[in-house]
């Protein structure tokens, strides 16, 4: 079975006589600052495509977007970054499936509002807007053992980056 690789580290090797690293065409320096946030995989009541038609069904789901966002923050807090809030922000996502199933992007990317929340509330980012945080498309890779999701926000105003 062939695993996803992660094209910024892929990129990051063949490019290391330049120290520069690339993602999606935007030059990162390599003193960039970055905060990687690991999280479980979001419930299945974090999709768009989740159903909430009952009373219950509507508490259930904001319970999950709370204990996630929750979760987010505290990943943040716990890296202990002081130079936080950043103006603007990059980031890469991966998640890690416990099996080769077909995934829909856009419904994976948007399961992850909840976090992008949890980011904002611990003081990381100004906002989770387009104006302060540029998302790409997520990379989908498969890990049986250890299902999760690896958010890389990465500081587009560090040193020796003019974003």
């Amino acid at each position: 079975m062939k695993e996803a690789r992660n094209p910024v580290s892929s990129l990051s090797k063949a490019l290391k006589d330049n120290d520069l690293h690339f993602t999606s065409g935007k030059v990162i320096h390599p003193d960039a600052e970055t905060v990687t946030i690991i999280l479980p995989l979001p419930a299945k009541r974090l999709s768009p495509n989740c159903v909430v038609a009952t009373r219950g069904g509507r508490f259930a789901k904001a319970s999950a977007v709370k204990r996630y966002r929750a979760m987010a923050k505290e990943a943040v807090e716990a890296a202990c970054v002081e130079t936080g809030p950043w103006e603007r922000a990059l980031a890469t996502v991966t998640f890690f499936w416990p099996d080769n199933r077909r995934r829909d992007e856009d419904n994976a990317v948007a399961s992850l509002k909840a976090a992008y929340d949890g980011i904002v509330d611990a003081g990381l980012i100004v906002d989770d807007n387009s104006r302060h945080l540029r998302r790409e498309m997520p990379v989908f890779a498969i890990d049986r053992a250890s299902p999760r999701v690896e958010i890389v926000v990465s500081n587009l105003h560090s040193p020796g980056n003019d974003a």
